[in-house]
């Protein structure tokens, strides 16, 4: 991108807000366009409302954006994306997870030789960027003495208990919703592989996988689990280098963790708080994106891979 981004926004739901918000504190971008089909009016961007249209495809009629932003439902992504790459040079970035069946990641794949789907397609794959999981891998880089990881335990909770078809319509299952966000976090750690075994419970409000994995030469597996069974959010991922007997545990909720091996307390990280949790993870993506080398978290391949396992899962009501 050059010195100046100019980035198109396409969704005006609740997650565009944080994307917006983050975007009016980079200098290097300018919003050029917002569509909604479902917006009268773009809200206002810096002290002034940008051009606003029904559908991208019109913006596009009038823009040449560098990057165009899809804060739209999952299962619009892959028509969006192709217009983008159709009508448009801009890079792409899609809320995750990039698309809802692999009908249409095969159908993006199909493109990539005509369009470069792989060095034009972005993942938003945000927890890979919270602060408490760059912490943690920093740990990782900085001790190889500790070896590999050798077990991985993931719980990821949302307050839905009371808004099961709310949340069922809106995000379809616990699995759907979360397992994404916990899969782009292990690729921050390790490199997955397969799903071993899957079961979605509760009819869909709740799931229990368990995912293998490769860690410095050594194969491991990561039980993952998510649910909507509570009244409080809450998320952790407690990583064990069991060669060294060292653990790391991370507060995604609190963006806090430590490392410990024993009774010995090895190192710590914490929050002030300051900072909104998603403005957290969304600020340093932008920051990757707009630069020359996004983070490989951010891309097609990681998001391919991340989807066929994500979708490796059975439909709620159903296991193995």
């Amino acid at each position: 991108m050059g010195d100046l981004a100019r980035v198109g926004m396409v969704g005006l739901g609740v997650i565009a807000k944080t994307h917006l918000e983050v975007l009016a504190h980079q200098p290097r971008v300018s919003l050029e366009f917002t569509a909604d089909p479902h917006r009268p009016e773009p809200p206002v961007f810096r002290g002034a409302r940008p051009p606003h249209y029904g559908s991208l495809a019109a913006a596009l009629g009038e823009h040449r954006p560098d990057l165009i932003v899809l804060a739209t439902p999952t299962d619009t992504h892959a028509d969006l994306v192709v217009q983008a790459l159709e009508r448009s040079p801009a890079r792409v970035l899609a809320e995750k997870p990039l698309v809802h069946d692999l009908a249409s990641l095969a159908r993006l794949r199909s493109l990539d030789e005509k369009a470069d789907v792989r060095g034009r397609v972005f993942t938003a794959h945000h927890f890979a960027f919270s602060p408490e999981v760059r912490w943690a891998a920093e740990q990782l880089a900085e001790h190889p003495e500790w070896g590999p990881v050798t077990g991985i335990t993931s719980a990821f909770y949302d307050p839905y208990v009371l808004l099961r078809e709310k949340a069922s319509a809106s995000y379809l299952s616990s699995w759907t919703d979360s397992g994404v966000n916990q899969l782009s976090t292990l690729a921050r750690f390790v490199e997955p592989t397969a799903l071993t075994s899957a079961r979605q419970l509760d009819d869909g409000a709740s799931a229990w996988c368990v995912c293998e994995y490769r860690s410095r030469g050594t194969v491991g597996t990561a039980r993952l689990r998510t649910s909507w069974l509570t009244g409080s959010s809450s998320k952790e991922t407690a990583l064990v280098f069991g060669e060294a007997g060292v653990e790391v545990w991370i507060d995604h909720t609190a963006m806090t963790g430590f490392a410990a091996r024993g009774g010995e307390l090895l190192a710590t990280y914490g929050n002030d708080g300051r900072t909104p949790r998603k403005v957290a993870h969304y600020r340093p993506l932008y920051e990757s994106l707009l630069s020359g080398s996004p983070d490989p978290v951010l891309s097609f391949d990681t998001a391919a891979a991340l989807t066929e396992l994500h979708h490796a899962a059975p439909p709620p009501g159903t296991g193995r």
